[in-house]
């Protein structure tokens, strides 16, 4: 066993917790892993992401369900939905340039960051008790789905926001929810891709293994971590990695990142210290009266 291979497998063990605990992240993480550590091929890195994510979810899905974290309704309609745009996304990724789909991947993970860290602006954080309007869960699982067919995410870094800032559920029915739709949209994105892609099988099972064992860790997690800490961790670590993608498709210099970073950092001081009606303050206000 080489050490390249030995390093995939360990850094697949958090895409395991990173499902479990977060009902997302599996593909941020393992799409960078497969490319620039197992050294896959940008496509055969995001089919390969599709079932590994896949899989891990459908096992993940047992735990938060026992644990009365899962709408089914809304799960089975949404991942319907998405399985029919995953499936077509899938189709059109095989035909798209890598490093296209990569940074179209970081796009969509820095989009995703804002939401979940700025949240539901003025809005209590109270879960909904009610189901999604079936309409309304139809457009969304279908957009989700297209995404994650094309960028070969599992989609969870989509759904979690969606089910949470959209369909306003909790965040740990949402993340339980999302493992059901990540689960049905990933092998209907596969199923697309394999249409032009060819997959290693025994490196892919050997990290699906890997993520099984971690998504058993970060189910015992889950529940247990506040939920606006879930939900801002969760917009932190997605912002981070979309960076690093960014960074290694466009060849951006290590420095002028750390700059960038210092640049938004101090904007971000003096909106909260000098201007009244700064975002940043707002939401912080909205957060604290919920």
């Amino acid at each position: 066993m080489t050490a390249t291979l030995v390093i995939t497998l360990l850094l697949s063990v958090l895409v395991g917790v990173s499902l479990g605990l977060l009902g997302g992240g599996g593909s941020i993480l393992t799409v960078p892993i497969l490319a620039y550590v197992a050294g896959l091929e940008a496509k055969e890195a995001i089919a390969a992401s599709l079932f590994v994510v896949g899989v891990t979810s459908a096992v993940s899905v047992v735990s938060h369900a026992r644990n009365g974290r899962v709408r089914w309704r809304t799960g089975l309609i949404f991942g319907a939905a998405g399985m029919a745009g995953a499936f077509v996304g899938g189709l059109l990724g095989g035909f798209i340039p890598g490093t296209v789909l990569m940074i179209a991947f970081a796009l969509m993970m820095l989009a995703t960051a804002a939401a979940m860290v700025r949240g539901r602006r003025g809005q209590a954080a109270a879960p909904a008790t009610h189901e999604l309007p079936v309409l309304k869960v139809v457009l969304e699982g279908l957009v989700v789905g297209l995404v994650t067919g094309i960028v070969g995410a599992g989609g969870g870094f989509l759904v979690v926001p969606a089910l949470v800032l959209l369909g306003g559920l909790s965040m740990s029915v949402a993340v339980g929810t999302s493992l059901l739709v990540i689960a049905m949209k990933s092998f209907a994105g596969l199923a697309g891709y394999l249409t032009t892609v060819q997959l290693d099988w025994p490196l892919v099972l050997g990290v699906t293994a890997a993520a099984v064992a971690g998504s058993f860790v970060g189910a015992r997690l889950a529940g247990v971590i506040p939920e606006q800490v879930l939900r801002k961790g969760f917009g932190v670590f997605v912002l981070v990695m979309a960076v690093l993608v960014l960074v290694q498709e466009l060849s951006v210099p290590l420095w002028a990142v750390g700059a960038l970073v210092g640049l938004v950092g101090v904007a971000a001081v003096v909106c909260w210290l000098a201007v009244r009606s700064c975002p940043l303050r707002r939401t912080r206000t909205a957060v604290a009266v919920a």
